[in-house]
C-alpha cells in the first residue's frame, strides 16, 4: 500500500501522460461551486499576471477582515441523539481508553524523563507511526499523534462536557511542560534535536545516485531527510492552541509560546532562498498555528515568523489562477492553503485570498470524486478533470487527512461572504467520505476511503496504527457540532440539518433541530426565548432539490421560498413555541466522470449510493489495522448497467428498506444503499452505465 513515505516513488513511476483530449465542458455536479457564477470569475476565467504575486519578501500588517458569518462556539451547541451522535459517542469511548503515560513516552524518554506509571501501563510506547526511539524500528514522526489528540480533548470538552477528557488533557500539557523545561524551555518534541540539523543541512541537496550493483545495505540514517519534522511539531503546537483557545488551559499557551519561539529563532537564521529548500519537506500548518497564535495573543512576532512557511513555488501559480497541482503530495499542500485562508483573514492582503479561493475551486471542480474526497495514492496525480484516469492507477483513493483538510478551507471561504454553495460540498463530504470512516462502537477509523469497484473499508487498530487519519479522525468526531450553526449581527444561519440545539445565551435564544436526516428527508426547528427575539433565521436550501422547498411556520404555509443553492430568510420576532418546517425531497441523480462519461455514480439527495458486493473473500486481517485495501490484488469486476432512460428512475427502484434502491432490468441486478452504512462488505461507487 502507498503511504505518504512510498508517494515521491509512486508519482515518479506515474508514465507521462499523453496529452488526453480535453474533458467534456459540464455543468459541475450539484453541490460543488459553478464556475461561472464563483465568488472570483475573473481571475477564474484565467487571467495570468506577469509577475508573480509572490516574487518579492512578504510583510505582514495587521489589518482583519470583516468576516460575513462566524460559527457558534461548540460550548453552545449540543448533538442529540442521530447518526452524528453516535460517531461523537464511538470517538469519546475511543479517547477515553488511551493511556496518558502511553501517549507522553516519547516526550520523556525525548527529555531523559521517567516515562510513568499507570494502571496496565509498564513502559513502552505505541505502534506504527508513533514507534519509540528504543525500539528497532523508531518512527520519526513520533509525536505526532499527541497533538491530534490534545486538540481532540479540546473540542470534545466543548462539545459534550466532557470533564474526565479534559482533566486527562489538561495532565499532559502540563507533563509535556515538563519536558520542555527539561529540553530548555522552548523546544519540545518527541524526538531529538538532531533531526533539524539534518534538515538544515541537507535540504536542498540532490540525492547521490545509487549504485544498483552495489549490495542492498540499511540507509545511512544521518544522510537522510528526517521525515516531516515540522509537520509533527505543527501538530503539538495545534493541540496546545486549541487547549488554550478551546480548552481555556493558560499552561498551553505558555507552552505554545515557547514553541513559537524556537520556531522563529530557528527559521529566522536561514535565508530566505534556503527556507524555500527547507519547506520542500512537508511542514504541515506551521504557518496556520504562528497566524493563529498572533491573532490571539495580537503579537506579529508570530505572524511574520509564519509568513517564512510560505512555500512560493506553491502559491504564485494558485494565485494567477493556474493549477499546478498534478504530481503533489495532497495533504503536504491543504494545509499551506488554510494557512493562507488565516493569513487573509488578519491581513487583507488579496494574494492570499486568490490562493485559497482559487485552490478550492479547482480542487472541488476538478480534482474531487462524487464523495467529496480529493487524492489517490495521497497525490494529485493527473491534470485536473481527468478523474477517470486517476481512479484506474491506484485503489488508494481519498485519504481521510484530505477531507478533513478540505472541509476546513471551506469553512474559511463560507465565513468570507456566508455563500451557502460551500455548505453543499461540505454536506456531501461529511455524509459521504467522513460519517462512514468511522467503525461503529470501536471508533477505530480508516487512512483512505478506497473508490475501486469491489473495495472494502480497512480501520485502524486500538493503539498500534496512529497514522495521520487516526489523529485527524480523532479531531473530526469530537467537532461535529462545530459547523451547523453561524451568525451575524442580525440573525443566524441554519447550514447543516443535524438534530442539535443551539443555546445563543447572549440573546437568550434557543433552537432545536428535530430532525432524522438524511433518513428522512425534512428537518424541524423549535424555538424557546426568554422574551420575543427579533433576528433573521435563514434556511440553507440545498443545492440538491430539485425546486424550491415548502416551508411551514407553526404549521402555516409560507408564501415565499429560495431557489436551490440559496437562503431562505425569514425575519420576525420569535417566542417560545414556534416552529419551523421544512421538507426537502430528494431524488434520484447520476454524476459522471468528467473525462468518461459512461463512468457514473448515483446519489439520492446528498447520499451516494453504493452497490452491496458481498463479502466474498474478506478476512479479518484484510479489514483491520490495514492502511487501505489492496484492491489491485483482488480485483472484483463490477455489473455493467443499462441506463433504461435519462432519468435513473426509470431503472433504479426504492426496495424494502429506507435509503435502499435495487437496480431492475441488468444482466445482474445490484443493492444500493447509503456509502456512509457500509462498513464491512465490499462496495461499487462507480460503474460503467451504458
Amino acid at each position: 500500500m502507498i503511504t505518504r513515505r512510498g508517494f515521491g516513488a509512486m508519482v515518479a513511476a506515474v508514465p507521462a501522460l499523453a496529452q488526453p483530449p480535453a474533458a467534456p465542458q459540464q455543468t459541475p455536479p450539484v453541490g460543488i461551486p459553478d464556475p461561472n457564477t464563483s465568488v472570483t470569475p475573473a481571475m477564474r476565467g484565467g487571467t495570468i499576471a506577469v509577475i508573480p504575486p509572490f516574487q518579492g519578501s512578504i510583510e505582514f500588517t495587521r489589518k482583519d477582515v470583516a468576516l460575513k458569518a462566524r460559527p457558534f462556539p461548540m460550548t453552545q451547541v449540543r448533538l442529540l441523539p442521530g447518526i452524528f451522535h453516535d460517531a461523537q459517542d464511538w470517538n469519546q469511548g475511543y479517547m477515553s481508553r488511551l493511556d496518558a503515560d502511553r501517549l507522553l513516552y516519547n516526550f520523556r524518554v525525548n527529555a531523559g524523563l521517567p516515562t510513568g506509571q499507570s494502571q496496565g501501563f509498564a513502559g513502552g510506547g505505541s505502534g506504527n507511526w508513533e514507534r519509540p526511539a528504543d525500539g528497532q524500528r523508531a518512527t520519526e514522526l513520533r509525536g505526532h499523534f499527541t497533538g491530534h489528540f490534545l486538540s481532540a480533548s479540546a473540542q470534545l470538552w466543548a462539545a459534550t462536557g466532557d470533564k474526565d477528557a479534559k482533566a486527562k488533557a489538561d495532565l499532559m500539557v502540563a507533563e509535556l511542560a515538563k519536558c520542555q523545561e527539561k529540553l530548555g524551555g522552548g523546544y519540545l518534541s518527541a524526538f531529538p534535536a538532531s533531526f533539524w540539523e539534518r534538515l538544515d543541512r541537507l535540504a536542498g541537496k540532490p540525492r547521490p545516485p545509487r549504485d544498483p550493483n552495489a549490495p542492498r545495505v540499511a540507509p545511512d540514517v544521518s544522510q537522510t531527510i528526517p521525515w516531516a519534522p515540522f509537520y509533527t511539531i505543527h501538530k503539538i503546537m495545534a493541540g496546545m492552541f486549541d487547549m488554550y483557545n478551546v480548552g481555556g488551559n493558560q499552561q498551553a499557551l505558555k507552552v505554545l509560546e515557547g514553541m513559537a519561539d524556537w520556531a522563529d529563532t530557528w527559521t529566522a537564521s536561514k535565508s530566505e532562498e534556503h527556507m524555500q529548500e527547507i519547506l520542500n519537506t512537508e511542514y504541515g500548518g506551521m504557518a496556520e498555528v504562528l497566524y493563529n497564535l498572533a491573532a490571539a495573543t495580537n503579537n506579529d512576532r508570530w505572524a511574520k515568523a509564519g509568513d517564512r512557511f510560505t512555500k512560493k513555488v506553491f502559491v504564485n501559480p494558485l494565485a494567477m489562477g493556474r493549477d499546478e497541482l498534478r504530481g503533489l503530495h495532497t495533504n503536504t499542500h491543504i494545509p499551506q492553503v488554510i494557512a493562507a485562508a488565516r493569513r487573509y483573514e488578519i491581513s487583507g492582503d488579496r494574494r492570499f485570498y486568490n490562493v485559497a479561493d482559487y485552490f478550492y475551486y479547482t480542487v472541488s471542480t476538478g480534482r474531487t470524486y462524487v464523495t467529496g474526497g480529493t487524492s489517490n495514492a495521497e497525490g494529485w496525480l493527473t491534470q485536473p478533470r481527468f478523474l477517470a484516469h486517476e481512479l484506474r492507477q491506484s485503489g488508494a483513493t481519498a485519504e481521510c487527512c484530505c477531507s478533513y483538510n478540505m472541509l476546513k478551507v471551506a469553512r474559511h471561504l463560507y465565513s468570507w461572504d456566508a455563500d451557502p454553495r460551500y455548505f453543499d460540498y461540505y454536506e456531501r463530504t461529511l455524509l459521504n467520505h467522513r460519517m462512514g470512516t468511522i467503525q461503529p462502537k470501536t471508533g477505530h477509523t480508516q487512512y483512505y476511503l478506497s473508490l475501486t469497484p469491489g473495495a472494502w473499508r480497512t480501520w485502524s487498530s486500538e493503539d498500534q496504527s496512529f497514522w495521520c487519519c487516526t489523529g485527524s479522525g480523532v479531531e473530526e468526531y469530537s467537532k461535529l457540532n462545530d459547523s451547523i450553526y453561524w451568525h451575524d449581527d442580525a440573525g443566524l444561519f441554519v447550514n447543516l440539518f443535524i438534530p442539535s440545539e443551539l443555546n445563543w445565551s447572549e440573546k437568550g435564544f434557543r433552537l432545536r433541530q428535530e430532525t432524522k436526516f438524511p433518513m428522512e428527508p425534512a428537518t424541524a426547528l423549535v424555538v424557546t426565548a426568554e422574551k420575543p427575539v427579533q433576528l433573521a433565521l435563514r434556511l440553507r436550501i440545498p443545492g440538491w432539490l430539485q425546486q424550491g422547498p415548502t416551508v411551514k411556520v407553526n404549521g402555516r404555509t409560507l408564501d415565499a421560498t429560495a431557489a436551490p443553492g440559496s437562503y431562505l430568510e425569514i425575519s420576525r420576532a420569535w417566542k417560545t413555541g414556534d416552529r419551523i418546517e421544512m421538507a426537502m425531497p430528494m431524488h434520484l441523480s447520476v454524476e459522471s466522470m468528467p473525462d468518461d462519461p459512461k463512468m457514473q455514480a448515483v446519489l439520492y439527495g446528498p447520499l451516494v449510493l453504493a452497490g452491496d458486493l458481498g463479502n466474498e473473500g474478506l478476512t479479518e486481517r484484510m479489514v483491520n489495522g490495514q492502511e487501505g485495501p489492496n484492491t489491485f490484488r483482488m480485483q472484483m469486476q463490477a455489473p455493467v448497467f443499462k441506463a433504461a432512460g435519462d432519468d435513473p428512475a426509470s431503472w433504479i427502484k426504492p426496495a424494502d428498506q429506507p435509503l435502499t434502491f435495487r437496480t431492475t432490468g441488468q444482466q445482474k441486478d445490484v443493492t444500493l444503499e447509503p456509502l456512509h452504512s457500509i462498513t464491512d462488505k465490499r462496495y461499487s461507487v462507480y460503474w460503467q452505465v451504458t
